[in-house]
């Protein structure tokens, strides 16, 4: 049973299954199925005028990314699996099977997807501001993130995550959280994207252990870096430090001019010599309505990225700590990784900004010790 994607965006959900691949499916007894609406590859092709240059928006995890426009002018984003990505496929299986399980106004929604001619595509709402760091990292662009629309993107992220932590059907660890993860409507609200990587957690469990670590580094807490465990507190991790980046418009893995650390060494320097609000974004002097504010979001960014788990809020707390200005922070210890002088290399010496896309992932592998 199929839609026509022109027809009809809110069609009834149907069994569908994402197969590996013919020979996989034929010796597998077991059936990978989720609830989605199925739509004929011949209206997707024609939503995004046949897959053309123009439409195409990025790179993804698994493959490219395209605009398509319905005859009825609603916009959609289409991701179509590359036929040679062997880690896109599972990426592309795992985010059906977790999208499938949530639903908020934080959350990119999945519309539908289509497995015809052997095609393996997913459908989402058109996110017209693309991602967070288009905006972030560039120095022009970045004067459109006013000090109210950066609060209102740090307090959407938190519910977000919140949700997928303690609200979904079942608790999910994003474990790729990140600026370019972070999709924006017309309003400049974001939804968090990209469940290539998530991981779902059954009954009353915490954490786990793997041995196949995936992220983006500089977002990746320590435990899970370096020893495969990740956990509610990873999540929370990356948390601390996209809302770092947010608030000084620098990126964690920048490289400084000045004889600085990575971005939390950076501010970390800054709290404990009390030049905090050196850490704000230029952009910003004069337009951040309390200067309280700005140290209370360096604190609970700091909190954030604890070296240690137990030392880190949750989301639920960090949520209370963002609505509630009477609430007492703690003071935080050294963050993790600040006491480690930044080595990345930039693969370009032109200075100019990395390109962005909509559901762009940038993955790194690591083989845990």
């Amino acid at each position: 049973m199929m839609f026509d994607l022109d027809l009809n965006l809110k069609a009834d959900n149907v069994i569908i299954e994402l197969p590996a691949n013919n020979k996989q499916a034929k010796r597998s007894k077991k059936k990978e199925v989720d609830q989605f609406p199925l739509f004929s590859f011949s209206s997707v092709s024609t939503a995004t005028n046949k897959f053309s240059d123009a439409n195409k928006l990025g790179e993804g995890g698994f493959g490219p990314v395209y605009k398509g426009v319905l005859k009825k002018g609603d916009e959609i984003a289409v991701k179509r699996l590359s036929g040679r990505s062997g880690q896109g496929l599972r990426e592309m299986k795992n985010e059906a099977s977790v999208i499938a399980k949530v639903q908020h106004k934080n959350l990119v929604r999945l519309l539908g997807c289509c497995i015809d001619r052997d095609e393996k595509i997913l459908i989402y709402e058109y996110m017209p501001n693309k991602s967070l760091d288009f905006f972030l990292f560039d120095p022009t662009k970045r004067m459109l993130l006013d000090w109210v629309t950066r609060v209102q993107i740090i307090e959407g992220i938190a519910q977000g995550l919140l949700y997928l932590h303690q609200y979904s059907r079942v608790r999910i660890i994003h474990r790729d959280l990140k600026a370019s993860n972070i999709l924006l409507d017309k309003d400049m609200n974001p939804k968090i994207s990209d469940f290539g990587m998530a991981r779902i957690c059954g009954g009353n469990e915490l954490q786990a252990n793997t041995s196949r670590i995936v992220g983006t580094y500089g977002y990746m807490s320590p435990e899970y870096a370096l020893e495969g465990i990740f956990s509610i507190k990873s999540d929370v991790f990356s948390f601390g430090v996209l809302l770092l980046e947010i608030v000084s418009g620098k990126k964690n893995t920048g490289l400084y001019r000045t004889d600085s650390l990575n971005l939390l060494g950076y501010a970390w320097d800054l709290w404990t010599s009390n030049r905090t609000l050196e850490l704000i974004d230029p952009i910003l002097e004069d337009e951040y309505s309390s200067k309280q504010m700005l140290l209370r979001y360096a604190n609970i960014a700091l909190l954030c990225v604890q070296e240690s788990a137990d030392d880190r809020p949750t989301m639920n707390d960090v949520v209370s700590m963002l609505t509630n200005e009477a609430a007492t922070l703690l003071p935080p210890k050294q963050p993790a990784f600040s006491y480690v002088r930044n080595t990345v290399t930039s693969t370009s010496s032109t200075g100019k900004t990395e390109d962005c896309s909509i559901n762009q992932v940038t993955i790194s592998l690591l083989e845990a010790r």
